[in-house]
């Protein structure tokens, strides 16, 4: 048995754990970092050298984003599996954290420098003409999500022979936005009279009077556009098409992709069908 004299006081510990005595205390309260020793008569409380790894890895936990009652949970984990798998889960959730933010900064900045940030996007309305489109329908996590979608696809094309004559896009299906489980069908255009085997479909839209807001630089600009698309159609009191076909829905053409140029140069065009 470890003698008393071989413990640290609280504030020794504290110092070297880099752990503060409230914190230590409040470890202690819930079970999950208990002192070696608390003397009968006063309470101090005492730690032994061998609790300073238990520290390190509470302090560790602690900075990522676990809770006291997870983190007495995962300490009793320690090399084990589920040490390793909750461990991979919370950097799941800090990196759909971290984009979620990313994208609140974006908008703090267009909100910042709305005018500078629309300067970027023009809109004009358009005939656009009739497409023939290989395309692949699918369900995504989230907007963010197309490119599993084009992981599919592209080794589907090579396989079948598809070469394109244009642009790739994509359309959006849902009635509404939504945040999860995105419906869309992304495409190339291909001359008329091709044919492809499944999962690829091909497409014929015809022509059609579109707005379309042209979009000069990264993707997050995107929502930015259909809020001046928006407003043009408030302003010139203009009515979208609602019909129930894939050519009333709404679609965007990338005119390059993140591997041709930078995240800066990228040309977006988004389209909204008219009646």
């Amino acid at each position: 048995m470890t003698e008393t004299t071989d413990l640290m006081t609280i504030g020794q510990f504290s110092s070297l754990s880099r752990l503060s005595v409230r914190m230590l205390r409040h470890y202690d309260l819930h079970g999950v970092l208990v002192p070696a020793h608390v003397e009968p008569a006063s309470g101090y409380r005492r730690y032994a050298a061998g609790q300073l790894q238990d520290a390190a890895d509470i302090r560790n936990l602690r900075d990522i984003g676990f809770g006291v009652s997870a983190i007495g949970i995962l300490l009793a984990a320690r090399h084990t599996p589920e040490w390793t798998n909750a461990l991979r889960l919370q950097r799941e959730t800090l990196l759909e954290e971290q984009h979620a933010a990313q994208g609140r900064v974006s908008l703090i900045n267009r909100l910042l420098e709305q005018g500078e940030a629309t300067m970027s996007i023009t809109v004009s309305r358009t005939t656009v003409p009739a497409m023939t489109l290989a395309s692949l329908r699918g369900t995504v996590p989230t907007y963010a999500d197309e490119g599993q979608l084009w992981g599919r696809m592209m080794p589907a094309l090579s396989a079948q022979s598809i070469t394109p004559i244009g642009p790739c896009g994509v359309i959006e299906h849902d009635d509404q936005y939504t945040e999860r489980d995105v419906d869309l069908s992304i495409f190339v255009l291909v001359a008329p009279g091709t044919r492809v085997d499944a999962p690829l479909e091909i497409v014929e839209l015809p022509e059609r009077d579109c707005l379309v807001a042209r979009v000069v630089g990264p993707y997050d600009q995107i929502t930015a556009a259909h809020d001046l698309i928006n407003r043009r159609i408030a302003d010139d009191g203009l009515r979208v098409r609602s019909d129930d076909t894939v050519a009333a829905r709404a679609f965007n053409i990338y005119l390059n992709t993140p591997a041709e140029v930078s995240a800066d140069e990228l040309v977006t065009e988004v389209y909204e069908p008219l009646a």
